[in-house]
């Protein structure tokens, strides 16, 4: 006689709770829950109000795809790969640099105003420190008010592209230059001069980079490491090869011969895009 076999809700519940528990310690790392109380429930005033876009951009799971994005299109700017290739430590300890930048994140987004303007502090006490001279010649200094300027429009364009076509509520026009404007705050912050305040300024100050931007053998080599070899076990080696063909597939082509990387737009429009769905929509339900 056959025996049916099947999950039980406590057994699905127990199982989504150990795996969400495990990708959120990967995330935010062994003081993670320590980090999230104290961020969301210290009192005291926010930067930014509960109904701000930057608070349901970067509370979703595309943000998974949108970083993976934001890295490619970084590297493309030779100095600030320089920085990156000579003086992070991402192939050392990459979970520690994402749990780093996570609590940053979280904590100028959702955290009280004094936290957020100390982890402003800590890492411009960092900036001051990241300096050097590229393959090329050029000297760098991490707290180059032009550089950051770059490091900045290539991460909140790919934290926006992510959302809208990743996340759960997608931003109308108001929205998204609500998102940007938002952002600008973190960005002055930092020391980045004129940031911009609407989504068509974001646009054009990404395109006034491009003449800059090229692809150097370090950053080729991030984007093999990042895309084809990252530190992760088998078994999640598949879901992240869907995330990281989703950032790839967000990449403009112009960014992506530089980098050595594929262009398939039949493709990518649709195979990949509902993989990339799929895998969003299951790291957010696993994430709760």
């Amino acid at each position: 006689m056959a025996v049916a076999s099947c999950v039980s809700p406590v057994d699905l519940a127990a199982w989504r709770a150990k795996l969400g528990a495990s990708l959120f310690s990967k995330v935010a790392g062994p003081d993670g829950p320590e980090h999230r109380a104290r961020i969301h429930h210290t009192p005291g005033p926010r930067w930014f109000a509960a109904d701000r876009p930057i608070r349901l951009v970067h509370a979703d799971a595309a943000m998974f795809v949108s970083g993976l994005r934001a890295l490619l299109l970084q590297s493309l700017h030779p100095l600030a790969m320089a920085g990156v290739a000579g003086h992070s430590d991402f192939r050392g300890d990459p979970w520690g640099r994402l749990q780093r930048t996570s609590l940053f994140l979280a904590t100028t987004t959702y955290g009280t105003a004094d936290d957020a303007q100390r982890s402003v502090a800590t890492v411009r006490g960092i900036h001051r420190r990241v300096r050097g001279v590229a393959p090329d010649g050029r000297p760098y200094h991490a707290g180059d008010p032009h550089l950051l300027r770059w490091v900045h429009v290539a991460e909140i364009d790919s934290f926006l592209r992510g959302h809208q076509r990743y996340g759960r509520q997608p931003l109308d026009a108001e929205g998204r230059d609500g998102y940007v404007a938002d952002t600008a705050r973190i960005a002055e912050a930092l020391g980045v001069p004129d940031p911009p305040r609407s989504e068509a300024e974001l646009a054009r100050q990404l395109a006034a980079y491009r003449p800059e931007l090229r692809g150097t053998p370090d950053a080729r080599d991030v984007a093999r490491y990042l895309v084809l070899n990252p530190p992760l076990p088998l078994l999640a080696r598949a879901p992240y090869a869907l995330l990281a063909a989703s950032a790839v597939a967000m990449l403009p082509a112009w960014a992506r011969l530089p980098l050595r990387l594929p262009y398939l737009p039949l493709t990518e429009a649709t195979a990949v895009r509902l993989a990339g769905r799929g895998t969003v929509a299951g790291i957010r339900w696993v994430m709760g």
